[in-house]
């Protein structure tokens, strides 16, 4: 029987019997001085307010650190209820420690010969009219810098990288090689092994060196400047409506002053038309007259 339970049933015998309270006690085998104990309530307003204090003066620091650090200032507060305050403030969080980058070889940044041979991709982010934070995937093709994809969202995980790329293939034949920086999103797994499974390279930057990945750069300059600078958007469909406008503007019509002043898609087709026709897929076709002169006319059938 709980002593709460006790001492109610003390008062109902004094109430009932000219008997007194040692008496009673005595009845229901309660001690007098239980029977007169009062609870003081507990506040812990102390403890949080210093282990709040420490904890920011000190946010990286554990439990136990900021328990000692509370008995070098004289408190003598139990460490079980200290550590229950400390659990109840949220302070208990796992703290993830820097993860070792592996060593980065420098590779040279030499333009392709071919196309879907070396794409690049990086990381934009912006705000929008609400403050709300957003996040742009650009995928370019180095060979002619065409913008492959601009993928727009609050967050864009390794997964949605990967399917981003998925549905690039479906259009275009898998480059032998991306080129990314060290993000988180690049290095997990979920994307090393599916480019392990497709037999594409993934070539990562040197740490903070931006400037190896330097034709997306460029990319990133310039939609930033024509798109995310330009205007102020209230919502993502905002973002990804003018943002596929402004890509397939960049990759049709806009000059590229390292292409020759054309656009991207110009400079492939051009490119294609000088391949097939150094390759004689063309030749040229002699028809001869049956008149006196036997004159010659020669028709070079070209690509229109």
């Amino acid at each position: 029987m709980k002593p709460c339970v006790k001492r109610t049933l003390v008062d109902e015998k004094v109430a009932e019997h000219p008997i007194s309270v040692s008496q009673a006690c005595q009845l229901i085998n309660l001690s007098r001085s239980v029977y007169y104990y009062q609870p003081v309530p507990s506040s812990d307003t102390e403890i949080v307010e210093a282990l709040d204090r420490l904890s920011e003066k000190h946010p990286t620091q554990g439990f136990w650190k900021l328990h000692h650090r509370l008995r070098q200032e004289g408190h003598t507060w139990n460490h079980k209820r200290v550590h229950r305050v400390y659990c109840q403030m949220g302070l208990n969080f796992r703290r993830k420690k820097k993860r070792r980058l592996p060593a980065r070889v420098k590779e040279p940044l030499v333009v392709p010969d071919r196309i879907n041979t070396t794409w690049s991709m990086d990381f934009m982010s912006d705000i929008l009219a609400g403050g709300r934070k957003f996040r742009v995937l650009n995928v370019m093709d180095d060979y002619n810098r065409e913008a492959l994809a601009i993928e727009v969202d609050i967050s864009i995980p390794s997964e949605r990288v990967k399917r981003v790329l998925e549905r690039l293939l479906f259009f275009r034949d898998k480059p032998r090689r991306i080129r990314v920086d060290n993000g988180p999103e690049f290095m997990a797994n979920t994307l090393v092994d599916w480019c392990e499974l497709m037999n594409i390279e993934l070539q990562y930057i040197q740490p903070g060196k931006p400037s190896q990945n330097a034709f997306v750069e460029r990319f990133n300059g310039s939609y930033r400047k024509d798109v995310l600078d330009a205007y102020w958007f209230e919502s993502l469909e905002q973002v990804r409506t003018l943002s596929e406008k402004w890509r397939i503007d960049y990759n049709h019509h806009r000059p590229h002053e390292a292409l020759g002043n054309i656009s991207p898609v110009m400079f492939a087709e051009r490119e294609r038309m000088l391949t097939v026709e150094n390759a004689g897929a063309f030749p040229t076709i002699n028809i001869h007259d049956n008149g006196d002169d036997k004159k010659r006319k020669n028709f070079n059938y070209q690509l229109s």
